[in-house]
């Protein structure tokens, strides 16, 4: 019998940890993720603001809206910049002209760990300040006729 009386006290120290460790994961599932879930399902139904359907709805008319400005854009830069130059080096430089060869020539310059970059009005394919030779290029490069 002193067997048995050592083995009981151990089987009933495992029912008891067990049971704390059920008691445990409760507790915590009452006070911590219980509320979590009930303020998800609040913002899902809409309680107290604005509802995940109606925010959702809002999201798709700002990209609605978003995908309307970009095609207009697209529209506006294909009827508008015709003519492209570019030439790279370790920095680039890009022209945008319309047909009469007005717009404007970028410099992108990259130095270290530092980049510059510029701008140069072009009015009838003609910088209306000084360009440096690859400027030049690139407006020579969106000139109608010259091969890209």
């Amino acid at each position: 019998m002193g067997a048995e009386g050592e083995i009981m006290p151990f089987g009933a120290l495992a029912g008891l940890a067990l049971g704390l460790a059920a008691l445990s994961v409760g507790a915590y599932h009452f006070g911590f993720v219980l509320p979590r879930l009930e303020a998800i399902l609040r913002l899902l139904e809409g309680e107290g603001g604005e509802s995940f359907a109606a925010m959702r709805e809002r999201q798709a008319r700002v990209l609605e809206r978003t995908d309307e400005r970009l095609n207009e854009l697209e529209r506006l830069v294909r009827r508008e910049v015709h003519r492209v130059g570019f030439i790279r080096y370790n920095s680039f430089r890009l022209a945008l002209l319309t047909d009469e060869g007005d717009g404007v020539v970028l410099t992108s310059i990259h130095a270290g760990e530092e980049t510059r970059t510029f701008g140069k009005a072009v009015r009838k394919f003609v910088p209306e300040q000084g360009a440096s030779k690859e400027e030049q290029e690139a407006i020579a490069m969106a000139r109608p006729g010259t091969a890209a």
